[in-house]
């Protein structure tokens, strides 16, 4: 049976930084599974941007020399503001290509305890001992479906990842549901490509993000409203940059910082794309009932749609049972909060050896850990865990 110290499950940024700095770990065999890049390439509908900013957007390696201005310099091109889907994909693949050249592309199906550590399962019917497993396999198993549209076709509703060609509606009738980046990107995406598109949000309004580039004629002071990732209003975005000092505060305020820093919003630089787009606020579903070949839609205040499709951009929701690989003896075995695992030094949680990046280290880190920024505050302290 195979040994190896650490199994990185995920290759997309955090599973990539995190390798890329405990390859730099003299005398420690680290293996690393997954699709480089797999749900940016295929689960993102082509022709989005990135929300976070140039700043925010690069992956973290020891020397930080990969970066996306690095990226540029060696392929002599250039990438343009906000970050193109297409564009962060190939600098993602580039970083992999220099620090973590040995991916491997199978799928892991299941992980287990095992006296000598955890025991993983491929795709193949292969199967390892690690000693410890880092996941870092992202959000997508984590979609969030509200319950009015549990049973309803896939052919009438579909999560916004779930769409990767947003061609297919065009001179169609679509109703995307939702109020944050990924429903009024995907709103403005399948408005471009041709279809009859209206968003529903059961938010009293639509917020735009955006005031920190507005607010830099004010100078120096606009560095101590906001952080370089511009995550959160003013004065939050300061606090939850830095990890460790989120974790000085109740949790109660903790909440409270994750709710503030991750309220639906959208790029300032939608704005125009959306004219005319027409948008519904304070508005909600009650039902979905799939009428020949339409879609019939009841909402809140008595008012009624038939449309061809709904497309859900209503975010994540973590829940560590949901990933597929892990069996719910493992997963009921970890101390959660709300679906969160709760983790300790080196992002380790209360299952020795089994540790979390990404999204589902939010509860404990705070809300840079739904964002590519984090990858470098994440691989770094994992790392220094390690080393030890």
């Amino acid at each position: 049976m195979t040994i190896c110290d650490v199994a990185i499950v995920g290759a997309g940024p955090y599973g990539l930084s995190a390798a890329a700095h405990l390859r730099r770990i003299e005398g420690l065999d680290v293996r690393v599974f997954g699709e480089p890049m797999d749900f940016w390439k295929n689960q993102m509908p082509e022709g989005m941007f990135l929300r976070s900013p140039y700043p925010a957007s690069n992956l973290s390696d020891p020397d930080a020399k990969l970066t996306l201005d690095a990226f540029c310099a060696q392929t002599g091109s250039q990438i343009p503001v906000p970050i193109p889907l297409d564009r962060f994909v190939a600098y993602g693949l580039w970083f992999q290509h220099e620090a973590v050249r040995n991916v491997d592309r199978r799928r892991v199906t299941r992980i287990e305890r095992d006296a000598k550590g955890f025991r993983l399962t491929l795709a193949d019917g292969e199967s390892f001992v690690s000693r410890r497993v880092v996941i870092a396999t992202g959000i997508g198993p984590f979609a969030c479906r509200p319950p009015e549209f549990q049973g309803v076709p896939a052919d009438f509703v579909t999560h916004s990842s779930d769409q990767r060609d947003v061609r297919r509606f065009s001179g169609k009738r679509v109703v995307v549901v939702g109020a944050g980046q990924s429903a009024l990107e995907s709103a403005a995406l399948i408005h471009e490509a041709g279809a009859h598109v209206e968003v529903i949000a059961r938010t009293p309004r639509v917020h735009w993000l955006g005031w920190r580039a507005r607010l830099q004629r004010l100078g120096p002071i606009v560095k101590l409203l906001y952080s370089p990732y511009d995550i959160g209003p003013a004065g939050v975005s300061r606090i939850v940059a830095l990890p460790d000092l989120v974790k000085c505060f109740p949790r109660p305020i903790q909440d409270r910082f994750r709710a503030r820093a991750l309220r639906p919003a959208g790029a300032r630089w939608l704005i125009g794309r959306m004219a005319n787009v027409p948008i519904s606020t304070g508005r909600s579903v009650v039902a979905a009932v799939p009428t020949g070949d339409e879609l019939h839609l009841k909402l809140d205040d008595g008012a009624s749609r038939h449309v061809d499709h709904v497309l859900l951009g209503t975010g994540y929701r973590v829940d560590v049972a949901r990933y597929p690989f892990l069996p719910s003896e493992l997963s009921g075995g970890l101390v959660r909060s709300d679906g969160f695992p709760k983790l300790f030094r080196g992002f380790e949680s209360s299952m020795p050896g089994l540790h979390f990046l990404g999204a589902p280290s939010a509860w404990t880190f705070g809300p840079l850990m739904y964002f590519v920024a984090g990858t470098e505050y994440a691989a770094r302290s994992l790392a220094r865990f390690l080393a030890r």
